[in-house]
C-alpha cells in the first residue's frame, strides 16, 4: 500500500490547506519528510511551477531517483510561440528540481487542451516525451466533464479529485475507461484538502450548511471504530484501478500517522449514502462561495 502513495509537496511552497495550522513546511522539515517517506518505501513525489518554491525547495533537499510528477501553469494568452513556452516552462522546473527528466508532465488547466491553441500544446507534449525529459504526459483535472472534453486525446496520466465524499471519478464510469485504456491515474484529494480530517467543532462552524453528512460520516467512524485518516488512506487505496494517491503532508509526524494508518489494509467500504455531488463542497474552489 505505502508504495502507491505519492508525496504531495505544495505545503513545500505555499501554505496551503483548509486544515494546515501551522503554514508552509520549512526547509529542514521537508528534509524529513523526505527522509521517512524514502525510508518506508515511498518514490513519488507531486509538484507543480505554480506551488511557490516548492520545486527548489526539493531541488536543494535532492530528489533524483524519484518518480516526479510535476505540473505546467496555464497558457499566456500573450503566448506566441506555444512550443517554445512549454519547452522553456519544462525546462525551468528541470532546472529548479536539479534532474534531467520527470515522470511525468501534467497541465494545471486542462482545457488549454481544446482552445485555439490546443493542437499546437499537445504536439509540444508529445514532443518532450519524445525528447526523453518526460516519460508521462497528461493532465490535472477537476471534474468528469474535463475527461468528457479531453475524450478524444491520447493521455498517459490523469490527476483528478477522488475521496470518500467525492466518487465521481467512479459513478461517472472515467476510472473504468482510463483503467482499461491503459491510462496511469493518480488521486489527490482524498482528504478534501484537509476537510475531512478537521475537528467536528470546526467543521461544523465553516461547514455547517451539510450538518447532516457530517452526522453521517461521524457516525460511520464510530461505527466501524476508524480514525478520519485510515478510513480515508483505505478507502482510495482500496481502488486497484488507481496507480496513485497524492497525500499532502504537514509535518514528518504528519507522514508518520499516514504510515501508521496503513498497517490495517483490508478494503473499506464506505456507506452508499456517504457521498455528495454538491460542488460547492467537493469542489475546493467553491469554498468562497458556500
Amino acid at each position: 500500500m505505502k508504495e502507491r502513495l505519492s508525496v504531495g509537496t505544495v505545503q513545500f511552497g505555499l501554505p496551503y490547506g483548509i486544515a494546515n495550522c501551522t503554514g508552509q513546511v520549512d526547509f529542514e522539515e521537508a528534509q524529513l519528510i523526505l527522509t521517512t517517506a524514502h525510508h518506508a518505501g515511498i518514490n513519488a513525489l507531486d509538484t507543480a511551477a505554480a506551488y511557490g518554491a516548492s520545486e527548489e525547495v526539493l531541488g536543494r533537499i535532492g530528489v533524483a531517483g524519484w518518480q516526479i510528477v510535476t505540473k505546467l501553469p496555464p497558457l499566456p494568452e500573450a503566448c506566441t510561440d506555444v512550443s517554445l513556452w512549454v519547452r522553456g516552462q519544462l525546462l525551468s522546473s528541470l532546472k529548479r528540481l536539479h534532474v534531467n527528466r520527470v515522470y511525468g508532465l501534467l497541465l494545471h488547466r486542462p482545457l488549454d487542451l481544446l482552445s485555439s491553441r490546443g493542437s499546437e500544446l499537445y504536439t509540444a507534449l508529445r514532443r518532450a516525451k519524445d525528447d526523453g525529459l518526460v516519460d508521462k504526459i497528461g493532465a490535472s483535472t477537476y471534474s468528469p466533464s474535463d475527461l468528457d472534453e479531453l475524450a478524444s486525446l491520447t493521455l498517459d496520466m490523469v490527476q483528478a479529485p477522488f475521496s470518500i465524499l467525492d466518487r465521481r471519478l467512479v459513478t461517472s464510469g472515467w476510472l473504468g475507461r482510463l483503467y482499461e485504456a491503459g491510462v496511469e491515474v493518480h488521486a489527490r484529494s482524498v482528504f478534501l484538502q484537509g476537510l475531512l480530517l478537521m475537528g467536528r467543532e470546526r467543521r461544523e462552524l465553516t461547514f455547517g450548511r451539510w450538518a447532516h453528512l457530517w452526522e453521517r460520516w461521524d457516525s460511520w467512524l464510530t461505527q466501524k471504530d476508524l480514525q478520519p485518516l485510515e478510513a480515508c488512506l483505505r478507502y482510495a487505496l482500496s481502488e486497484p484501478r488507481i496507480s496513485r494517491v497524492v497525500v499532502g503532508v504537514d509535518n514528518e509526524r504528519h507522514l508518520r500517522q499516514i504510515l501508521a494508518a496503513l498497517q490495517t489494509t483490508s478494503e473499506l467500504v464506505p456507506p452508499a449514502d456517504l457521498v455528495s455531488d454538491d460542488i460547492d463542497l467537493i469542489n475546493p474552489s467553491r469554498w468562497g462561495a458556500r
